[in-house]
């Protein structure tokens, strides 16, 4: 591992909550605050240096506009000299958050910085123009194809024949993992209790129901079984210069963003992931732990299924995904990356153990970076 590289040292994030219930009075800045705060203190205790902050990025796609990092940042206590920066990559935009402040860091600022995400799909604004609202901003200019997510997640059903019992099976299979998690505690460590809630609101469904589930489209496979939840919640990691001799963490080897077919954006994260293990000259055999945003289980699939790896693969989203604890879309990317935290650092995984977190993006995009474990 190059040690320049820009090494994750602490990991946390809030509980993820259904739209409209446990966190639905907290805006962005509200939930992202106490993250921060909890991710600052992590690494300062972790490395034993009462580091500056550099900066704060923070991902986001439908709150209130201006600069929610900064305004996050302010909440958190960080003082008025710290700066922030939003970011819009929609569902990647957590993750692309990340990679933001490490290419940073890469470049020679040799500061801490925070980044993840934060989503309130409970405060969201309607928006207008000239009086007539509409729910999002064009992915694309006119005469490209734009539909909407669920929309082309049934069409990436269609044009890659994963048929609902394969969707199914996926989801149920998250929810049993994520069942198996909170069994074990496994998630506890990287919890932030916001507002009224110190854990995740439980997987809304058990396996047996998904057979029950009404297709959402005539004649079609994606039904709210096989979908995700959308939800409230916020993430963020502390990244440091490398090399990190002073605390154990996630080393960023690489990362990627790519474009693709706006038609059928669900695939997007495939050839990110392909790109930026490249880049680190790996292949996916070389990875120990795999983390996607499981928006869809058509789009997980078929992601999965692009890179050559198996439905069933424990490596993949080993204590569940957004499939059973839900989607806050612009935190997603970033939740990702504390679970790889979670599950490497934490679990204590040896140093060299490579894990990949990644994201497919509405209008056609991939997000993915490479982790490695330092010790």
């Amino acid at each position: 591992m190059d040690t320049r590289n820009p090494v994750v040292v602490a990991a946390r994030r809030t509980p993820i909550a259904t739209r409209g219930r446990s966190l639905a009075r907290l805006g962005v800045d509200a939930l992202a605050a106490p993250v921060l705060g909890a991710a600052l203190s992590d690494a300062r205790a972790a490395t034993g240096r009462d580091h500056r902050v550099g900066d704060v990025v923070l991902g986001n796609c439908m709150g209130p506009g201006g600069n929610t990092a900064r305004v996050a940042a302010l909440a958190a206590g960080l003082g008025h000299e710290v700066p922030g920066m939003g970011i819009d990559r929609q569902c990647g935009s957590g993750l692309a958050a990340i990679i933001t402040a490490s290419t940073a860091i890469a470049a020679g600022d040799d500061r801490l910085h925070l980044a993840g995400g934060t989503e309130s799909a409970s405060t969201a604004p309607v928006r207008s123009i000239d009086g007539v609202p509409y729910d999002r901003a064009p992915f694309v200019p006119a005469g490209w194809p734009d539909p909407g997510m669920v929309r082309a997640a049934e069409d990436l059903a269609a044009a890659t024949g994963i048929g609902r019992t394969r969707q199914d099976a996926y989801a149920a299979q998250s929810h049993r993992r994520a069942a198996s998690a909170l069994r074990r505690g496994a998630l506890d460590a990287e919890l932030v209790g916001t507002g009224p809630l110190a854990a995740d609101e439980l997987p809304r469904r058990a396996e047996s129901l998904l057979a029950r589930f009404t297709p959402l489209f005539p004649g079609g496979t994606l039904t709210a079984g096989n979908s995700c939840r959308t939800s409230d919640g916020a993430a963020a990691v502390a990244l440091v210069p490398g090399p990190a001799n002073t605390a154990p963490g996630l080393a960023v080897r690489a990362h990627a963003v790519i474009g693709c077919d706006p038609a059928l954006p669900g695939i997007g994260a495939a050839p990110a992931i392909i790109a930026a293990l490249a880049s680190a000259g790996l292949d996916v055999a070389d990875l120990a732990a795999i983390e996607l945003v499981e928006a869809f289980a058509v789009q997980t699939l078929a992601v999965l299924e692009a890179i050559g790896v198996a439905d069933e693969d424990p490596r993949v989203c080993a204590d569940g995904g957004a499939l059973a604890w839900g989607h806050p879309w612009g935190a997603s990317g970033a939740v990702s990356v504390v679970r790889l935290f979670s599950r490497l650092v934490r679990g204590g995984a040896p140093a060299g153990t490579l894990g990949v977190a990644a994201a497919s993006v509405g209008g056609g995009l991939g997000v993915a970076a490479v982790f490695e474990v330092v010790r």
